[in-house]
């Protein structure tokens, strides 16, 4: 991950909140998965529409920006799989 500001974390914990809080109301943990990622492909597409004067250009850039956002995409999901895994007696403790 690139350009990490003092706060990422924090806001990341806000959003993982919310989830874990849509999950406490009897939500199914897959569904709320599924919320959460539609609202950043949401999210991210906006932000990209942001950076253009026209829906061309929009739409020139729309491949490299999807691989962009794949690509960091796989790198954190790789970094917080390894993590649960090298962690994964202390974070899933067990009552065996």
């Amino acid at each position: 991950m690139q350009n990490i500001d003092s706060k990422f974390f924090d806001r990341a914990d806000a959003h993982i909140n919310l989830s874990n809080e849509q999950i406490d109301k009897k939500i199914n943990a897959g569904k709320v998965s599924a919320s959460m990622m539609y609202a950043t492909a949401r999210f991210n597409a906006w932000l990209s529409s942001m950076g253009w004067s026209s829906s061309e250009e929009l739409a020139l850039s729309k491949k490299e920006t999807i691989e962009f956002f794949v690509n960091e995409y796989t790198e954190m999901l790789e970094e917080n799989f390894d993590d649960y895994i090298d962690n994964f007696d202390k974070y899933l403790a067990t009552n065996s």
